[in-house]
Order: C-alpha cells, then sequence, then structure tokens
C-alpha cells in the first residue's frame, strides 16, 4: 500500500518563519521525502533560498544547540531522530520582535527560518538526532548575528529533557554565556 503526504506549509507566531510538511511518499520499502522542490516552495509564497551550505549536525539526546541568528536565511529538517525545536525572533525591525515559536521535530518537516531569527533545538528520541542545515551563505566565524541562551526563563521554552547546565555534553559554555533575549531587545 503506498500513501502520499502533501507538501503543506503552515504560518507561525513569527514573521517570516514557516513550517513545512515535506512531500513524502510511504510504501513497503520505506519512504522516500522531497527534501526540496522549489516548484513546491514557489507555490507556497515562499521565496526560493540560493543555498551556499549544507551542514548535518549529530547531537546526543538531551543536548541543547543554539540559540543562534546569523545573517543567513536557513532551512532545517531533521534527517534522523527527533528533536523539540525553537526560534526567537531577534530581528530589530520585525513586528513580531521578541515572539517565540516552539514545535516538535522530526524527519518530514522543516522549517524556513529568516534572517536574524534564533534557531535553537534539543535532541529528544533514543539515538542521536542528525539535524540538517542548508544556508543560504557560508559560515564563517565571527560573522554577523546574534545569539539568545536558550536557557533564559523570559523565552517559555518547554524543552522537554532536563538540562544539567555543568555537563558540556548537554550544553555548551557559549550558549550558556550568551545574553538573555531581554539584554538582546535592549540593544536596539
Amino acid at each position: 500500500m503506498v500513501q502520499i503526504i502533501e507538501f503543506e506549509t503552515q504560518e507561525t507566531t513569527i514573521e517570516g518563519l514557516a513550517l513545512i510538511r515535506m512531500k513524502q511518499v510511504i510504501e513497503d520499502r520505506g519512504t522516500v521525502r522531497e527534501f526540496f522542490r522549489a516548484s513546491a516552495f514557489e507555490a507556497a509564497g515562499i521565496p526560493l533560498p540560493a543555498f551556499r551550505q549544507v551542514n548535518v549536525t549529530e547531537t546526543n539526546p538531551g543536548a541543547i544547540r543554539g540559540m543562534h541568528g546569523e545573517a543567513m536565511v536557513k532551512l532545517i529538517a531533521i534527517a534522523h531522530g527527533t528533536a523539540w525545536g525553537a526560534w526567537v525572533d531577534a530581528r530589530p525591525e520585525s513586528p513580531t520582535r521578541g515572539a517565540v515559536f516552539q514545535t516538535p521535530l522530526e524527519p518530514g518537516v522543516q522549517i524556513i527560518v529568516p534572517e536574524g531569527v534564533c534557531n535553537g533545538f534539543q535532541s529528544t528520541g533514543d539515538s542521536p538526532t542528525q539535524y540538517v542545515y542548508c544556508f543560504t551563505d557560508e559560515w564563517v566565524p565571527g560573522m554577523t548575528g546574534v545569539a539568545i541562551t536558550p536557557l533564559d526563563p523570559a523565552l517559555g521554552i518547554d524543552w522537554p529533557l532536563p538540562v544539567d547546565t555543568g555537563d558540556r555534553s548537554r550544553i555548551s559554555e557559549k550558549d550558556l554565556a550568551a545574553p538573555t533575549l531581554a539584554e538582546v531587545l535592549a540593544r536596539g
């Protein structure tokens, strides 16, 4: 038996951040997912990103990465495993500045992340999560961007697994030391 899940998009609480369900064909041998189809993005009214770099991270269960908002558009997806995704609008001129969106992530779900929107996630499965990042620019150390500590209580992020802030296998020193949302918003 063949099941087809059609491509669809869903607006979020952050302007320009879209949740995407990839077209998927599920059958006896497994699943085929369309990672990117230009015509589907065009039909949904999503500007076509021109990717210049693609990374895959493998993150151990319970570990958190983020919240980082570089000066580039990202298309993110889970290749294997599950995660809890969270995004914070840190753009100075955005009408949704300070808004937070969070959702469970699994294979078949993507998020298009505008420039300046902070992206973070926690690996939630029993095995490492493979998280795919497509960037519209090549990442370089010191590039323009903003970071917010993912453990800022003001964000209201419901990280599903407890985080030991002294355990570097769960959260990096850099992410812990990042400013709070209030500090970022006060900068203007």
